[in-house]
């Protein structure tokens, strides 16, 4: 006899953003301040508008990526940025140069691969990166119930590279392994039971840095939006994926 799955609930404390992620709405997360000390604006990548792609480029301004798994970064073959490079020093030596050993705030980059939808022309303009983004998202969604070389086909098909849709890899154990805006975003979608991929922007202050958390939270409250902090976030986390 198979095992039946066992299902686990959203907790409770996540309940109101998994409700509006999944109705479309933004989130806030603010990481820590002993980390990046950031606040994201946070959507769902499968549900991604060009109206929602506006709001993190005007109220947000920060960098506009994709986040999806660790699992369906494998299934589809996709290598890190980092690895590229890597890969390419024989050849372009000045690279070797480049490389970052260690970031100043945690202990890998999650950067992958830059795309762009094959059906939009440069890319840039919010319809375009929406298509795209909700493209990404919708490949999350159909992920458990395609083959490893079908999800690759259909990602061919419809994406090429280099392009303006930067895509982020959560780290495997995603919460357990690390604790950036890639995992806690996309821990939130696993947790709420939603298509694995999130599309992030940091928020930016009018003084060129990170807007501060208490200013966050005032636009989020201003705005009608949930803002989590990355501690509740970890703490619901570990809970859940020990039950």
């Amino acid at each position: 006899m198979l095992a039946v799955p066992r299902v686990r609930s959203v907790p409770e404390v996540l309940r109101p953003a998994a409700r509006a992620l999944a109705e479309g709405e933004p989130v806030l997360i603010f990481d820590s301040a002993d980390r990046e000390a950031e606040t994201d604006l946070v959507i769902l990548s499968e549900k991604a508008t060009p109206e929602l792609i506006h709001l993190l480029r005007q109220d947000a301004g920060g960098w506009i990526c994709t986040a999806i798994s660790d699992e369906l970064r494998a299934r589809l073959g996709l290598p890190f940025y980092s690895e590229l490079l890597q890969e390419s020093e024989r050849d372009f030596p000045v690279l070797r140069g480049l490389r970052r050993e260690q970031l100043r705030y945690d202990t890998r980059s999650p950067f992958g691969l830059h795309v762009h939808h094959r059906s939009t022309f440069t890319g840039i303009p919010d319809n375009d990166r929406a298509t795209g983004i909700r493209a990404l998202g919708e490949l999350a969604r159909d992920t458990d119930r395609l083959s490893a070389a079908e999800l690759q086909s259909r990602f061919v098909s419809e994406f090429s590279s280099p392009g303006h849709i930067p895509i982020i890899y959560a780290a495997p154990g995603l919460l357990s392994e690390r604790k950036g805006h890639t995992e806690l975003s996309v821990s939130l979608a696993r947790m709420a039971g939603l298509s694995e991929s999130t599309t992030v922007c940091e928020m930016l202050g009018d003084s060129g840095g990170a807007r501060a958390p208490d200013a966050a939270r005032r636009y989020a409250e201003t705005h009608g939006f949930e803002f989590l902090e990355g501690r509740t976030l970890i703490e619901a986390w570990r809970t859940w994926s020990s039950a």
